[in-house]
């Protein structure tokens, strides 16, 4: 364990802590500092050795670490010792995919929202949900439900909508049979009306949100896609109703989510557009 780190969480560690949510956070502390035990050497690691390297006693590394392995998080050995989880490195690769996928991104995003003159946004799906990983929003923009690092119900918006369209089937069947969510009358609430207009997404490569999550707005999407022509995420312009004009972005965000999508591998770096060649279309 990092030296610094076993300093800094000794206290809560022992838990001596005694003021209001000190045993919640302790107990998430704890978790932390087992995780936090091994290094990068470490193969697998003993009870005894988890208990001796946090200052934990023998019965709360045992009690914390059998809750870790239930979640995941760590795993038993054969030599009855433990081992970092498959979880925890499902996690890491997320957190690296997302902030890679938002960093590729940035530029073509302020490209589309200098040549749009409205809001942008970037999301990725997350279980069924839509998670946004950055906004750009104009001085003046409307009101919006979105938010960086929040989450809305995928079938409710044009971003969502464009990733469900080339996700597997059941990913769309399990969207419809959790329910589909309603924030405005525009909003799709029937099944069969979704599969059609999925089915019409991938026809067009574009998905709209026509005030389905919030009246007044509207929105145009286009997906992204990684290495291996899979969904990742997607791109949107969203303004508003009456103002925004699809056919004069829908070009804008095609190829800006195509920019995206070719720099998601280093040998297709060059020779990407990026949405300011096309300002005014």
């Amino acid at each position: 364990m990092i030296p610094a780190m076993t300093d800094t969480l000794s206290q809560d560690i022992l838990g001596v802590d005694e003021k209001p949510g000190a045993s919640d956070r302790s107990g998430f502390v704890r978790a932390v500092a087992l995780l936090s035990a091994f290094r990068t050497d470490d193969h697998e690691l003993s009870a005894a050795e988890l208990s001796r390297r946090t200052g934990l006693p023998r019965s709360t590394t045992h009690r914390i670490s059998s809750e870790l392995t239930e979640l995941g998080l760590l795993e038993r050995t054969s030599n009855n010792g433990y081992r970092l989880g498959m979880r925890l490195f499902e996690l890491g690769h997320m957190a690296l995919f997302e902030r890679g996928l938002r960093d590729t991104a940035a530029p073509f995003l302020a490209d589309l929202a200098n040549a749009t003159h409205e809001t942008v946004h970037l999301a990725i799906l997350n279980d069924l949900d839509v998670v946004y990983l950055d906004i750009i929003r104009p001085s003046g923009a409307p009101a919006m439900r979105s938010r960086p690092g929040g989450r809305l119900p995928a079938t409710a918006t044009a971003v969502g909508k464009a990733i469900l369209a080339f996700s597997p089937s059941d990913v769309v069947e399990r969207s419809i049979e959790r329910g589909l969510s309603t924030f405005t009358p525009h909003t799709i609430t029937d099944g069969a009306r979704l599969r059609a207009e999925l089915k019409e997404i991938r026809r067009e490569g574009l998905a709209y949100d026509n005030q389905e999550q919030a009246l007044g707005t509207i929105c145009c999407a286009a997906p992204i896609f990684g290495t291996s022509n899979e969904v990742v995420g997607s791109v949107s312009v969203s303004g508003r109703a009456g103002v925004l004009r699809f056919d004069r972005v829908r070009m804008a965000v095609r190829s800006t989510a195509a920019g995206i999508s070719r720099f998601q591998s280093p040998a297709k770096r060059f020779g990407t557009r990026r949405a300011s060649s096309l300002n005014g279309s």
